[in-house]
């Protein structure tokens, strides 16, 4: 495989790391992060193989919405610092050989935003037609709360304007009519700024929501929101040929292939980079429900491809609730009461607050196998602040800052020195990932584990002649796998994670014979 394209193409094997400036590390001792105190402490990312930094907003805020509800999409939030502290941070970032992203939140903004203030001070204000205003709320609108904790309608009546405005999220957040061509334009300014700055791309926040028409009265004239989105990604590339735009489409797999792009039967994506597994990650969580790999399995088979030059993004748990809005109430009920019995656990009646090791119940085995499949999946993954040290939620702070509490840096300093610790296997998997362009860039198969072997989940993943076979056991049990890799008749397989350990040796109709401890993760690669 060639380095030229490999590295051309950096998010497809690329490590992505999400933290929260505000809670990751103090620099000046004021108790509140900061972006002096995350370059100090940039080489714990280096160390640990990060490639590409995720920064959650950064910017002005009343900070309702910890930090979501932006008021000046140009500027830094004083409490983290000021754009001199980003470039530093930029800067010493890339000399690490890391690219840095951000959060791309415009399909609201705070409703203290200036935009906003002169919008609903009158109808003939220029920045009026920025949001979307009924003086009804329309029966043919965009339907379903967010937040029914904290909500009970899409539309808040606004007094001053006389009429009601649309707000997907919270009614402090006002949605942005991004149908409107100088909404549109300065989306791009913002983008182009940013990228100015350094920004090698963005995470772009709930996209579905940001291309939604309904409760706009000309909705049925409006072009094709894809249309847009495709616009961006072009004005993208025009600024920056290797910039990315990573998605949050929490969609089916049917659902969210539109938003790749590729239209018009070409390869290659034309609208997002890569889009989040949303249905993948679910599967998994009811997989260590039942100690049984199936419902991955059968997810992954479902899965399509991405075009050409796109990827799917895959993650163990993100800054959000655990979302398992896409399993059945049955399946929901399963993983609730496997991993979040108590209702001050649950979110929303469709997620969990709460992070991996206290799921688990602290068992090493079991979170060491989880993020072996993570990195040996198909697709770029995506690690959240503190999961390489076995962070768990704090359940005093309310909703989603249950897993946004601030990183435990006593945790990763005790855990640095130490090889039989969690941070040293992270690194470990990280290394073995970046090791084997095969699991980024190679054609996939779900393999049939064995007849004995139901809790195994068992794949391979083929480019340039060379396979890489992974198996991991769902199980609190010993199962021997026995898949079947076909085109490879007697070969010899060295192993990934334990180059000390004996070669896997094929039968003469490709079969391999692994027992598995409980709990265990193997990975093997020809060649």
């Amino acid at each position: 495989m060639k380095l030229t394209r490999t590295s051309d193409l950096w998010w497809k094997n690329a490590v992505v790391y999400c933290l929260d400036v505000e809670t990751f590390a103090d620099g000046n001792g004021d108790g509140c992060g900061d972006f002096r105190g995350l370059i100090q402490n940039i080489d714990h990312l280096d160390r640990l193989g990060v490639t590409c930094l995720w920064l959650m907003p950064f910017y002005p805020t009343p900070d309702r919405d910890d930090g979501y509800d932006i008021v000046d999409f140009y500027g830094v939030d004083p409490r983290l610092g000021t754009h001199g502290d980003l470039v530093e941070l930029i800067r010493t970032a890339n000399d690490r050989g890391m690219r840095v992203i951000a959060d791309l939140v415009v399909n609201h903004t705070s409703a203290q935003h200036p935009w906003f203030q002169d919008a609903r001070s009158s109808p003939d204000s220029p920045h009026r037609d920025w949001y979307v205003w009924q003086d009804e709320p329309p029966a043919d609108g965009p339907q379903g709360v967010v937040f029914p904790d904290q909500e009970t309608s899409l539309w808040q009546y606004d007094e001053k304007a006389g009429q009601y405005y649309l707000h997907r999220f919270y009614k402090h957040q006002p949605d942005l009519d991004v149908a409107n061509p100088e909404v549109r334009d300065e989306i791009a300014r913002i983008m182009g700024f940013w990228m100015q700055v350094g920004l090698s791309g963005f995470r772009v926040d709930a996209v579905p929501f940001l291309l939604e028409t309904a409760g706009q009265d000309d909705a049925g004239a409006l072009p094709d929101p894809h249309d847009y989105l495709a616009d961006l990604a072009a004005f993208l590339r025009r600024r920056n040929g290797e910039a990315v735009l990573l998605g949050e489409v929490n969609l089916p797999y049917a659902d969210t292939m539109p938003f790749f792009g590729a239209r018009d039967g070409a390869g290659s994506t034309d609208e997002l980079t890569m889009c989040f597994d949303f249905v993948g990650m679910q599967q998994m969580y009811l997989s260590l429900a039942r100690a049984d790999a199936e419902p991955l399995a059968n997810a992954l088979r479902k899965r399509p491809d991405p075009p050409e030059d796109g990827h799917w993004a895959t993650f163990v748990r993100n800054h959000d609730e655990l979302t398992l809005d896409k399993l059945t109430d049955a399946q929901r009920a399963e993983v609730f009461a496997a991993f979040g019995p108590d209702e001050d656990m649950q979110l929303y009646g469709r997620g969990l607050r709460r992070r991996l090791p206290s799921m688990l119940g602290g068992d090493e085995r079991r979170i060491r196998m989880v993020y072996s499949l993570l990195f040996s999946l198909p697709g770029t993954p995506v690690l959240f602040y503190g999961e390489e040290i076995g962070m768990v939620e704090d359940l005093s702070l309310p909703g989603r800052f249950a897993v946004r509490s601030d990183m435990d840096w006593a945790a990763a300093r005790e855990q640095t020195r130490d090889p039989g610790s969690l941070l040293s296997w992270m690194r470990l998997l990280v290394d073995s990932y970046r090791a084997c362009p095969e699991l980024a860039w190679g054609s996939y198969t779900v393999l049939d584990p064995g007849p004995e072997a139901r809790p195994v989940f068992a794949h391979r993943c083929d480019a340039d002649g060379t396979t890489v076979v992974a198996l991991h056991n769902f199980a609190d049990a010993e199962v021997r796998a026995e898949p079947v890799l076909t085109g490879l008749p007697g070969a010899e397989l060295v192993d990934v994670l334990d180059p000390a350990a004996k070669p896997l040796r094929l039968d003469d109709e490709g079969r391999a014979s692994v027992v598995l401890e409980p709990y265990a993760s193997r990975w093997f690669r020809t060649g």
